[in-house]
């Protein structure tokens, strides 16, 4: 099969597509015949060592899959033939990857393979942020920073969907189309947000904080939450860690909440499926619907990674692989 190959921990531009054997599957794991694979910023800091799992060289990169299921184990639920999307964990920018079957979410016939491949990280992610750990009620105010990326496009349609008001932070006017047509109710920004969401507010601030780029913005994200706000930390895009100092919460009673998607449901296998028989209707309905910016064949992979490591990605960034 062909497959994206990361031999030397370089960087983006030292993927390169190879020629590998097929993945063996274990008894219990569903053979999929991959036709689409999404591309996160995880896929950049793997590229580098840099992020928290570290696989042994070399490897296939890639944790989102949209496919064909060739096989699965039975009482699976899953037979040869369905649509599936998955969350791989490892080795989806292939032709074949391999998934559990609790990581693997059959779909709805109206939903194309490049969409689906945009649906197990990042809607899944933005699905425990907002709902578990980030307590979204109607009728409350979020900020997304980042709000034109695959993570940001997912947490302002899913908090439109649950009755929020969406105020996207973004770098330029190009991205603040997209995350118009993500469905932000405002757009602000990135360099003085803190001034322009005040004004949004009328001085109340928002609610929740949707922070998956870190950086030298907590701040003024904490200068932004209303009284009992929680600014839910999602990722570091930007490349610095920041620091609270904590009495800036004793104020207003804020909360700084952890959002570990993976350490969660890896604890918690079952937890998959729950969120999908939640989302599932929301996007059968449209109101989840993956804004894709950009979509290469596995070939570009590398170039495909690299327009996350520039910052440059508008919406999801997608590998057509069949």
């Amino acid at each position: 099969m062909r497959a994206a190959q990361v031999s030397v921990l370089d960087g983006p531009q030292a993927v390169a597509v190879v020629d590998l054997p097929e993945p063996v599957a274990t008894p219990d794991q569903v053979v999929i015949d991959v036709r689409a694979a999404g591309v996160n910023f995880p896929d950049v800091l793997l590229t580098r060592g840099q992020y928290q799992i570290r696989p042994d060289l070399p490897f296939v990169p890639g944790s989102e899959v949209a496919g064909v299921v060739r096989q699965a184990p039975p009482g699976s639920g899953f037979r040869a033939g369905d649509r599936v999307c998955a969350f791989s964990g490892l080795g989806a920018f292939a032709e074949v990857a391999v998934a559990a079957p609790s990581a693997t979410f059959a779909l709805p016939g109206s939903l194309s393979f490049t969409a689906a491949a945009a649906l197990p990280m990042n809607y899944f992610t933005v699905h425990f942020a907002l709902l578990r750990r980030g307590r979204l009620q109607a009728g409350e105010t979020v900020l997304v920073h980042g709000a034109a990326g695959g993570i940001g496009t997912a947490a302002t349609q899913l908090a439109t969907a649950h009755g929020a008001r969406v105020v996207a932070v973004v770098s330029s006017e190009a991205k603040a189309a997209v995350a118009r047509q993500a469905g932000a109710d405002e757009v602000v920004p990135s360099d003085g947000f803190r001034a322009a969401v005040a004004e949004a507010t009328q001085g109340r601030g928002v609610d929740v904080v949707v922070d998956p780029v870190g950086g030298d913005r907590l701040t003024d994200s904490l200068r932004s939450l209303a009284p009992e706000g929680r600014h839910l930390v999602i990722g570091f895009t930007e490349g610095s860690i920041p620091e609270v100092r904590v009495n800036r919460l004793l104020l207003n009673n804020l909360d700084v909440v952890g959002v570990g998607w993976g350490a969660f449901w890896l604890g918690h296998p079952g937890y998959l499926q729950q969120q999908w028989a939640e989302l599932r209707p929301q996007v059968e309905s449209g109101l989840l619907a993956p804004v894709i910016g950009a979509t290469m064949n596995l070939e570009a992979a590398a170039a495909a990674i690299g327009v996350l490591d520039r910052r440059e990605a508008v919406g999801k960034v997608v590998l057509e692989v069949a």
